[in-house]
């Protein structure tokens, strides 16, 4: 890293005898400069590269807030040109630097992150941080900025409440999403010269961070009632319903949680970075609250259902952080995992309901999940090979693992076809050469849709998100309607056709 910025030597010149631009603006960082919380980027940072050092993050805390920050920055710096910097802030300081005006960053967060984002965005004459002993907030910073430039003798760029004492001595304030917070006036005698809002709105960033979307896998919990010819119990349908919900509450408590350790790549991404998170729309510190209330929720409401189900939705919670902490670096064993955590929805739902599923239902929804996880990394690679060209990447895997990718994914989703038709029950009659004939309609409707979905992600058509590319394509929804179609057929007719559920 490049050597800190030298601090200005200390004058206290009067404001009076100043014009605006001989005035120094003063900016603050987290919230203000950028739109997130360098130290909580740290931490998970930390967190996901080397956990057991979080261990020690008592013994540091117990030498003040400032050696905690310094020994997390010395761990962990975020990528600060992917930072995501106020746009507006900083075409104003563009403007400012521009006519000759002092700029100056002022901040709390530990000076090794403020260098680095000072020779990012190369517009400060002076930068002020914590050291590892003194955390310059509140306070202290008033204490230093007035000590430097004297009390009125600087104008305050600012966002939260800590930056209280710091209007109180400045000449005049530019409030970045601060006005509900601070009023219409930072401090007595303060001059609010401009107010800088954001166009998020919260709310829905807040819903966006849930990925409803996902929620459609969740669905796969009411598989059983279907092979085990229980879709219209009603006792046994309400059960389902609230597996539902609880898969849906944790499966969004770890959405967030991946989200929260993926910061870096994700704003790499061109589509990721507009995430919430990754965007600074949604404050970190709010993630790293409703992560795990969703999941305590989410176990609230699986506490009425069989305890069995209770554990299957404790394995997947535990494989989910798992995979966001380290297993999703880790080639094929990533897509393997990924499997997993669809065929758990599968067993949660078998596990609610106490409807047994023949292993040849379970080999076949495995594979078939392992097939489309193979498709989500095939296809992030054709995403990312549209920005580094032949030094693209995906999580473990280069461009040149494409084909490999391609090959095993295709492969392994006509195997879970074949899995599913070999399992069929042989009844024997007409209703089973009935029930045959609907599966092999059904075995065939799967061999193409498999098809068509590598089809498409060879032409790079495809989301890197299979489920979004199905639940938006044509092809996809008019396949999955023909198959619930026919299933249902058969469910009302002669009872499931799908191999083997027993209540």
């Amino acid at each position: 890293m490049s050597q800190p910025l030298i601090e200005a030597s200390r004058t206290e010149p009067e404001a009076q005898a100043r014009g605006d631009h001989a005035v120094p603006l003063v900016v603050d960082l987290d919230g203000t400069l950028v739109a997130t919380d360098l130290l909580l980027e740290c931490f998970f940072i930390v967190l996901k590269q080397h956990p057991l050092r979080l261990l020690l993050l008592p013994w540091w805390l117990l030498h003040g807030v400032a050696r905690l920050k310094r020994e997390l920055a010395r761990l962990a710096v975020p990528d600060v040109h992917t930072l995501p910097y106020r746009r507006e802030l900083v075409v104003l300081l563009e403007a400012e630097k521009q006519k000759g005006r002092p700029l100056v960053m002022a901040t709390a967060a530990d000076r090794i992150l403020a260098d680095a984002v000072a020779q990012d965005l190369k517009l400060f004459d002076a930068v002020f941080a914590s050291d590892g002993s003194v955390n310059l907030a509140g306070e202290h910073k008033c204490a230093r900025l007035v000590a430097q430039y004297g009390s009125r003798g600087f104008d305050y760029v600012g966002s939260g409440r800590t930056d209280r004492p710091v209007w109180a001595a400045a000449r005049a304030a530019i409030l970045v999403d601060g006005s509900d917070v601070l009023g219409p006036k930072p401090a007595q005698g303060t001059r609010v010269e401009r107010v800088l809002t954001s166009e998020a709105a919260p709310l829905g960033s807040y819903l966006t961070s849930l990925r409803p979307h996902q929620w459609l896998k969740n669905v796969m919990v009411l598989v059983p009632l279907a092979v085990g010819h229980q879709f219209f119990a009603p006792g046994l349908l309400a059960q389902a319903l609230l597996a539902f919900l609880a898969f849906c509450l944790c499966a969004s408590g770890t959405y967030i949680l991946n989200d929260l350790l993926d910061l870096p790549s994700d704003r790499h991404h061109p589509r990721k970075r507009l995430r919430p998170l990754a965007s600074g729309r949604m404050p970190i510190l709010h993630a790293a609250l409703l992560s795990p209330a969703l999941v305590a929720a989410g176990f609230a409401v699986g506490a009425s259902l069989p305890w069995p189900f209770l554990v299957v939705l404790t394995l997947y919670c535990i494989l989910a952080t798992a995979y966001s902490l380290r297993l999703k670096d880790i080639a094929i064993l990533d897509v393997l995992v990924l499997a997993g955590l669809n065929a758990a929805r599968v067993l949660a739902g078998s596990a609610a309901l106490a409807i047994l599923l023949s292993p040849w239902f379970l080999a076949f929804c495995f594979l078939l999940f392992f097939s489309l996880a193979l498709i989500k990394r095939y296809a992030e690679l054709m995403v990312m090979r549209t920005i580094d060209g032949k030094r693209a990447h995906a999580r473990a895997y280069l461009l040149k693992d494409a084909e490999l990718l391609a090959a095993l994914g295709g492969a392994t989703g006509i195997v879970a076809v074949l899995l599913l038709a070999l399992g069929v029950d042989q009844t024997k009659g007409d209703a089973g050469v009935a029930q045959q004939g609907a599966v092999w309609l059904v075995c065939g409707l799967l061999i193409y849709w498999i098809s068509y979905m590598w089809l498409m992600a060879h032409r790079a058509c495809m989301h890197d998100d299979p489920l979004i590319f199905a639940l938006t394509d044509r092809t996809s929804q008019r396949i999955a309607a023909l198959i619930g179609a026919i299933l249902l057929a058969a469910t009302v007719i002669w009872g499931s056709p799908l191999p083997g559920g027993t209540p």
